[in-house]
């Protein structure tokens, strides 16, 4: 037997995975260690949860860094157009589980955790979700975020970096109480601050005129205001590719943190003015806008990081070598809304005063680089501020807006001659009374594409709030439907379902959704008609016992869900659905022994914490459940549930697990929603009115997948201008007035008649979005939702055609739109440059 020679053995080479970036389960596992000691320095004899999350989070962060890096190389090169997506809300969810799939590494790391000795799913739930929105537009912006890198466009999302997010909701006697959202308290793994790229914003002060050097006159901003933005980026990973795009965000700092001179004067409080006035504009999310304190912040919130991401896109576009003439061929930027819509004199001013750039051709400059998402239909979003409450904040900007305003309307005059009412209409200033800067005005004048979010809305926006900049410049004007990410939506929330869906499909699906219509043969096959019920009634347990941890509630997973998740307002008829339910419990009541479907009712969604009428409505959810639920006649067939504190981490749990989808909005009040789609997806059936992405849901899924019920958008319109009377059908319906006078007697307040008084009187003397017209309807078509649910067969098939046909309600599908249409981007392929930690030495002074 031959002897091997030991130096032999010596030379060879061993492949050891990087630590940094290998994703070999035992590589995991020992990053993880090493991140636990050498980043968060614990042994894990002492580590927290918090430790462990926060390890595991640095170790999946290392894996995208080097994706991360060449991206943003590749956002440099020239030829590359990047879109700008300006929003004042980024609802992101949590960032690890989205990123462990669609860095398709979920599997291994799992593993890793699991041999590590602990479980992935707690470490998930450690996650301080980041609440940097309200609802839906930041929502649709994350969604939005994660479509692009999925789909390889180069892509940066601007906002701010809001200490306090929006408000943690805590429910006690029924009310909603406002609790801090902290969610930076135990840090944020995924942020990476850039304080060497910190842009000054200026505020108030007065404007000077001088001439330049060669005598041409020009315009100076002395502020008496100076902040610093620092950006703070988060890396967005696209779905298996080498994309990874930045969320940058904007944190407020005074430029001198401590003025020593006051301090040396005994005025304590006087030393850190500055900075505590500073960092108050990136303190919280939207305040509370009633008072002239709250809506002079929000505007400074809004220049705030509108000037600095401005900064930043010229800086970025200066540094390739090109000139500002062709900003808009590297930049397209969209406004999400309004609140941005300050760009548009923001990005003047930068390009004529900081860099000379003549007017005529900054204003070409801006139109062609800024394009215009109008969200809503309703007058409080539409935005308008006081001209003495702009001019003392932002003087120049109110000088740029005049002159914008004087060569628009020039333009306005000279193609409608005489027409002083059209003039008026579209006018930047609103004259009436006390006046005001129209945003959506300016938002349009200064774009050169406006879309809506759905195509009813669409058409609603042409034919009333921008019918006359429609008319003036049809051209601009198109429809974007709203789209959701099926990675987050469908892959993290609902693996089961994933699962079986890629079982039968493949999973091309999930980057190309309507590839799900390869599915629907599969509604007739009995056997997957089973597998899909089986998965849906798991999920309602893991629901059921969740709610039963959280409210101490015990519901039937038996039972219909029937879901209502959304933000608190009164256009979207929390109350139209609680009447309902208070119907059904006086059927019950009449006859306890009435066959009827059980029900579990859940209710989730944040009040404005000024909006009393939207507090009022929680309250009311609660108390009918606090009676319904504990009424033995009801014998459990009934249950009702609001669950707190609704965000995307508790969305994910019931999107997946609701069977009815509430989408009972006052035709023509929705812009789009976006909910809806998430419930269609993961097969809920909708009980809607045709307003917002409804319209486009049922035509895809068809009438037949779809109880539709309530006046439509010219029959409310027509009803209202001939003077709706609730008091009509009160008196005309019994049982509508036995529902109402259940509540104004104190059934459900203990006996309190004052309680729901002011709720009630609206009802009864107004009721602006419809409820009591659109009562007996509901009603009707809810029963038919019951006898639907009866046939569990059927109800079964219906789900499966509803999931499989929302293909079109990807935000992939969407981005390609805004791409092809809007921004001419086109999807770049990020090459990876390799990094290896042999050869990763930084270079001699020789070398």
């Amino acid at each position: 037997m031959q002897t091997q020679n030991p130096t032999q053995t010596q030379n060879i080479p061993v492949q050891v995975d990087d630590d940094r970036t290998g994703l070999e389960v035992e590589t995991l596992r020992r990053a993880l260690a090493d991140n636990l000691v050498y980043i968060q320095g614990k042994f894990p004899s002492n580590a927290t949860k918090n430790d462990l999350y926060m390890a595991l989070a640095y170790t999946v962060r290392d894996r995208l860094l080097l994706r991360w890096l060449n991206t943003t190389t590749t956002c440099r090169k020239p030829g590359v157009k990047v879109v700008g997506y300006l929003s004042a809300e980024f609802l992101m969810g949590p960032h690890l589980g989205n990123n462990l799939i669609n860095l398709d590494i979920y599997d291994q790391v799992r593993q890793a955790v699991e041999e590590s000795g602990l479980d992935l799913q707690d470490l998930l739930n450690q996650e301080e979700e980041p609440g940097l929105g309200n609802g839906g537009l930041g929502r649709l912006a994350a969604c939005y975020l994660d479509s692009l890198a999925s789909l390889e466009v180069p892509a940066i999302g601007y906002g701010i970096r809001y200490e306090f997010g929006i408000f943690d909701q805590q429910i006690r006697d029924g009310w909603q109480v406002e609790i801090t959202d902290k969610w930076l308290h135990y840090g944020n793994p995924w942020e990476i601050a850039r304080p060497e790229e910190t842009v000054e914003v200026k505020f108030g002060g007065h404007i000077e005129t001088y001439h330049d050097d060669i005598g041409r006159l020009r315009v100076r901003w002395v502020p008496n205001q100076t902040v610093n933005g620092i950006p703070y980026d988060t890396p967005i990973t696209g779905y298996r590719n080498n994309t990874v795009n930045t969320l940058r965000l904007w944190k407020a700092e005074a430029p001198e943190s401590f003025d020593f001179q006051a301090f040396n004067k005994g005025d304590y409080y006087g030393a850190v003015d500055e900075k505590m006035s500073s960092e108050n504009i990136t303190k919280v999310l939207y305040p509370n806008d009633e008072q002239i304190q709250g809506k002079q912040l929000r505007l400074i919130q809004q220049f705030f990081f509108v000037s600095c991401s401005l900064q930043d896109i010229i800086r970025i576009h200066l540094q390739t070598g090109k000139t500002l003439d062709t900003l808009h061929e590297k930049f397209a930027l969209q406004l999400n809304d309004t609140h941005p819509a300050i760009a548009v004199a923001e990005l003047m001013r930068l390009l004529v005063d900081e860099h000379l750039v003549e007017w005529n051709k900054a204003w070409n400059i801006t139109r062609n680089t800024l394009s215009y998402t109008n969200h809503t239909l309703l007058p409080e979003a539409l935005e308008r501020w006081s001209l003495s409450l702009f001019g003392s904040l932002l003087p120049r900007h109110l000088q740029i807006i005049y002159e914008i305003n004087t060569r628009f309307l020039d333009e306005v005059r000279m193609k409608y001659p005489g027409d002083v009412a059209r003039v008026a209409r579209m006018s930047l200033i609103d004259e009436t009374g006390e006046r005001y800067i129209r945003m959506a005005n300016l938002a349009s004048v200064g774009s050169h594409a406006i879309n809506g979010v759905a195509a009813l809305h669409s058409e609603l926006l042409k034919e009333t709030v921008l019918r006359d900049f429609y008319e003036f410049s049809p051209e601009k004007f198109s429809n974007k439907t709203n789209g959701v990410t099926p990675r987050r939506w469908m892959v993290l929330s609902n693996p089961r379902l994933t699962k079986l869906i890629s079982s039968k499909i493949g999973d091309n699906w999930i980057k190309h959704l309507e590839d799900l219509r390869e599915l629907e043969p599969f509604a007739d096959d009995a056997s997957f008609r089973q597998e899909w019920r089986q998965i849906k009634q798991d999920i309602k347990q893991d629901l059921a016992t969740y709610i039963h941890q959280r409210t101490r509630i015990t519901v039937y997973p038996d039972s219909l869900f029937d879901v209502q998740v959304k933000r608190i307002h009164e256009y979207k008829r929390q109350h139209l659905n609680v009447l309902h339910i208070i119907a059904l419990y006086s059927r019950i009541k009449h006859n306890p022994d009435i066959d009827i479907t059980p029900r579990t009712f859940l209710f989730g969604g944040k009040a404005a914490p000024g909006y009393f009428m939207a507090k009022l409505i929680i309250k009311l959810i609660n108390s009918v459940a606090d009676v319904v639920n504990h009424d033995p006649d009801v014998r459990d067939r009934l249950k009702v549930v609001f669950l707190p504190d609704y965000n995307v981490t508790f969305s994910q749990r019931v999107y997946p697990a609701a069977e009815l989808s509430e989408q009972i909005s006052t035709a023509g009040k929705e812009a789009s929603g976006t909910g809806n789609m998430k419930f269609s997806m993961n097969g809920a059936l909708t009980i809607g009115t045709l307003d917002g992405a409804n319209i486009e849901i049922r035509e895809e899924v068809g009438a037949e997948n779809f109880f539709l019920f309530g006046l439509t958008t010219d029959e409310v319109n027509d009803l209202k201008s001939k003077g709706y009377n609730p008091w009509n059908y009160y008196h005309s319906n019994p049982q509508l007035r036995e529902v109402i006078d259940l509540i104004a007697t104190g059934h459900f307040s203990h006996g309190d008649v004052s309680l729901f008084k002011p709720l009630l009187d609206s009802l009864l003397h107004h009721d602006p979005y419809m409820l009591f017209a659109d009562y007996q309807s509901y009603v009707d078509c809810q029963d038919k939702v019951s006898e639907a649910y009866r046939d569990q067969d059927n109800w079964t098939r219906m789900s499966i055609l509803n999931a499989v046909r929302t293909g079109k309600f990807s935000s992939d599908r969407a981005i390609r739109e805004y791409c092809e249409d809007i921004w001419h981007a086109q999807p770049v392929p990020v090459e990876l440059r390799e990094y290896a930690q042999a050869t990763a030495g930084l270079g001699s002074n020789g070398g």
